[in-house]
C-alpha cells in the first residue's frame, strides 16, 4: 500500500510538472510588423478581426498589443448551399 501512494504521488509529481514546463501557444501571427500587416494576416487566416485601438496612432505605426481569441462566429450563406464558420480575434494595437 505504501508504495502505490509513492507511484501516484511521484506520478501527479511529474504530470504538473510537465503541465507546468509546457510552452505557450502563439494567439496569431507574431514577429515585427504594424498592427495593420497584423490584422491582415490574421484576416487572411479566415479570421474576423475586432480592433481595440488604445491610441490615435494610425494602424500602419501603432503597435500590437495583445491577440486574444473569441467564440467561432457561425453563419448560413442563403445563397449558397454551404454554412461557414470563421474565427474571431480580438487584437489590441497603441
Amino acid at each position: 500500500m505504501k508504495y502505490v501512494t509513492t507511484a501516484t504521488g511521484l506520478a501527479a509529481g511529474l504530470a504538473a510538472a510537465a503541465i507546468g514546463l509546457a510552452g505557450v501557444a502563439s494567439a496569431g501571427p507574431s514577429g515585427p510588423g504594424s498592427a495593420s500587416e497584423t490584422i491582415s494576416r490574421l484576416e487572411k487566416l479566415g479570421n474576423r478581426v475586432i480592433v481595440d485601438r488604445l491610441s490615435d496612432v494610425p494602424l500602419q505605426e501603432a503597435s500590437v498589443v495583445s491577440v486574444r481569441t473569441g467564440a467561432d462566429v457561425r453563419e448560413m450563406a442563403w445563397d449558397s448551399d454551404q454554412q461557414g464558420s470563421q474565427g474571431l480575434v480580438y487584437v489590441a494595437v497603441r
